[in-house]
């Protein structure tokens, strides 16, 4: 998993409330478990005017040109603009799988759907609270200015405007850590595999026959 420190990045907006995971990445594409391929499916529904089909080349698919995600001065974005209670219905992980093979590191919305939120730490990427008010600046500074582009610190905690301006975002310490660090859950196991290793060559040889074979049959 990508660690995540410090991002510098041009904004991009999903300017609607309760995007729900099937519009992030819609359920007929969740056939791998691969983390990797999702990014041409990204919000589907909206970025094509056809129905796309798992497999199919995106490329050669007609673009709806009213989506922002297919506007020139959005083109390379990896900070998404949202608003309230995005990333809400089912918990599929692809979700910030879409996300992040995309290119998005970051989210920014007033509120997030608990799972969803939860998801995006395991997986690369950023999801930051800030108060309505502030998005509601986001926005307009964005729509004002193309190559709108801010810096998220996750060590200091702060979104970063241009002009200097630096808006605090609560994170809890553990999930911080760990994408500091580029930790998923198994990660972090994998940091004690010296001390688990010792721990069960200590009971291997205080109780041998729990590693018999046949002994859990």
């Amino acid at each position: 998993m990508k660690a995540f420190t410090v991002h510098e990045g041009l904004v991009a907006p999903m300017d609607r409330a309760n995007v729900d995971t099937d519009l992030i990445i819609p359920k007929q594409f969740l056939k791998s478990i691969k983390r990797s391929g999702f990014g041409p499916n990204l919000f589907d529904e909206l970025r094509y005017l056809d129905e796309g089909e798992p497999g199919q080349d995106c490329s050669e698919r007609p673009v709806n040109p009213d989506f922002p995600l297919n506007f020139p001065r959005y083109a390379g974005a990896s900070v998404l603009l949202g608003r309230e209670n995005f990333g809400c219905g089912s918990s599929r992980e692809h979700a910030p799988w879409a996300l992040e093979d995309y290119g998005f590191r970051c989210v920014i919305a007033p509120s997030f759907a608990d799972i969803f939120y939860n998801n995006c730490f395991k997986n690369g990427v950023l999801p930051v609270v800030l108060p309505a008010e502030q998005v509601d600046d986001l926005f307009t500074l964005m729509y004002a200015e193309e190559g709108f582009r801010l810096t998220v610190d996750l060590e200091e905690q702060v979104v970063i405007l241009g002009d200097g301006r630096r808006w605090p975002f609560p994170v809890e310490n553990y999930r911080r850590q760990c994408l500091l660090e580029g930790l998923d859950d198994i990660g972090v196991t994998l940091k004690s595999a010296k001390a688990i290793e010792a721990y069960e060559g200590r009971l291997r040889e205080r109780s041998p026959w729990l590693f018999r074979a046949g002994a859990h049959a």
